[in-house]
């Protein structure tokens, strides 16, 4: 039997983009929800005053959030990355729809609050499905591409995808607002969100004709007992590491929300929505230098360097910020491009790094698990940020005093080099080849400990057979054994 063709470059870059893409939904529904909360409490602001629920609809989603990071990184090791794609992607759109759609019964308006904040907190669990079930496939299709480009490619169709979705998500509301203009915000703010469900529909299709990918075929241990006390002895320090980074870098990320507030109210002083929704993009545009840059030094330099190198110079940055304040603050131009370097440096460095390195510096079998816990950790960090910059900043004088915003970029600058110094000195080295390379280690480490690594992946199924470039890899295997 003659050898099968060579993968297309386009057959190798498609899994990738369908498994990772769905991060777009992330970043959308995510950031959707700041435009929508303007529009709210313009609309009905006594009912948003007095309510609990959408006061609480940000901490809701990273509830959710958490929950489906832990609960999809169990399935997609234990089931099928697949599966658990389909699902979280399903999710997503099924409660899009129902935040576009939302209404309180009779039509009470504090009904239609929490119904919403309801269905956030359901799609907080589609988007942590997509890290664990996503990522970490998009991570293991990557392996097929060219040495030298893997990296890149996971980036581009992971936190690019993020960044991009942040864009997106603040353009649309302004386009709606062009449309429909402030005499119809209820408009705006329902098709806004209703459009959140469009990025995972037209992916849907893709992930229901995807196949597992090889090196969880080869590598699973799906069908015998997870020995979690070995996977545990092995990986504990590791994770331990990727998930304070994590934690550290959306400490900061989320948290600077707040300045952007500070912003807007300098250079909108008449309170225009046509320039609150504006400043909005320019402000997510800062992300995507930082994120296209950081995906290929990812390639060149290593992805170890590349986050080690963002958080210094964004430290650098942050602790000009905080010296400078008084005079920043007093020209707003220079300070809101000041304050976009600084963001676009962590997207440079941990923001593109730290889920690449998450999916790589752990065995297929339990890629799930561990990313969707270092993930959680990052998602506490940011919900934990949120609560304690307030803090930082009462204790250190207050938000109307120079001290009290500069005490931030203080703490988070140092925080970030010690992220440096931990990916620099505890991370492993990561080469193009470390998603096999881990596979091999961890074998080898289990089969020294006595387990049987025979029970690691998967009995051929009719679904593998069916193809002839699988039937000839089996044929040539049972060869070879023989």
């Amino acid at each position: 039997m003659t050898d099968p063709a060579p993968k297309t470059t386009w057959a190798r870059v498609l899994p990738i983009m369908a498994t990772g893409a769905g991060l777009f939904s992330d970043g959308y529904l995510n950031n959707v929800i700041s435009s929508v909360n303007t529009c709210l409490k313009r609309l009905y602001p006594t009912e948003v005053a007095n309510s609990h629920a959408i006061q609480n609809v940000s901490s809701i989603v990273f509830a959710g959030t958490v929950l489906g990071q832990l609960v999809f990184g169990y399935v997609s090791d234990h089931y099928s990355r697949k599966h658990g794609m389909v699902v979280a992607t399903g999710i997503l759109i099924l409660f899009a729809i129902l935040c576009s759609g939302v209404w309180g019964a009779g039509g009470s308006i504090p009904g239609m609050l929490v119904a919403l904040t309801v269905y956030r907190f359901f799609i907080g669990v589609g988007i942590g499905g997509e890290y664990p079930a996503g990522s970490v496939a998009c991570a293991e299709a990557s392996n097929e591409v060219k040495a030298g480009q893997r990296n890149r490619w996971f980036v581009l169709f992971t936190n690019f995808m993020i960044d991009f979705g942040f864009v997106v998500s603040a353009f649309v509301p302004l386009v709606m607002l062009w449309i429909a203009g402030e005499n119809h915000l209820t408009t705006v703010w329902r098709v806004s969100l209703g459009l959140g469900a469009i990025p995972p529909m037209s992916i849907f299709y893709f992930r229901l004709k995807l196949k597992e990918p090889e090196q969880f075929r080869k590598n699973t241990m799906r069908n015998t007992s997870v020995p979690y006390l070995l996977v545990i002895k092995y990986y504990w320090f590791r994770l331990l590491v990727v998930a304070a980074i994590w934690f550290i870098y959306d400490f900061s990320a989320y948290s600077f929300g707040l300045y952007s507030t500070t912003i807007l109210a300098a250079v909108i002083p008449d309170d225009s929505l046509y320039k609150t929704f504006g400043w909005n993009v320019v402000f997510n545009l800062f992300y995507l230098p930082g994120s296209m840059l950081g995906a290929f030094s990812a390639d060149w330099i290593g992805p170890r360097y590349t986050l080690a190198i963002g958080v210094f110079l964004q430290a650098i940055v942050g602790y000009i910020m905080a010296g400078l304040y008084d005079h920043l603050k007093n020209h707003i131009a220079a300070f809101t491009v000041v304050y976009g370097i600084f963001q676009t440096l962590g997207e440079f460095g941990p923001g593109d790094c730290i889920g690449l390195i998450a999916s790589k510096t752990s065995a297929t079998a339990v890629r799930g698990q561990y990313y969707g816990i270092a993930a959680a950790c990052g998602k506490i960090g940011a919900f934990v940020g949120t609560y304690v910059f307030p803090v930082i900043i009462s204790n250190a004088g207050g938000d109307t005093t120079t001290k009290g915003l500069q005490a931030p970029f203080w703490v988070s600058s140092s925080l970030a080099i010690f992220s440096g110094l931990l990916a620099i000195f505890l991370l492993p080295k990561m080469d193009q080849d470390v998603v096999t390379a881990e596979d091999d280690k961890f074998r080898e480490y289990l089969a020294s400990q006595g387990w049987d690594v025979s029970q690691l992946g998967d009995a051929p199924s009719q679904e593998f057979l069916a193809t002839p470039e699988n039937e000839y890899e089996l044929q040539k295997d049972s060869s070879e054994k023989n």
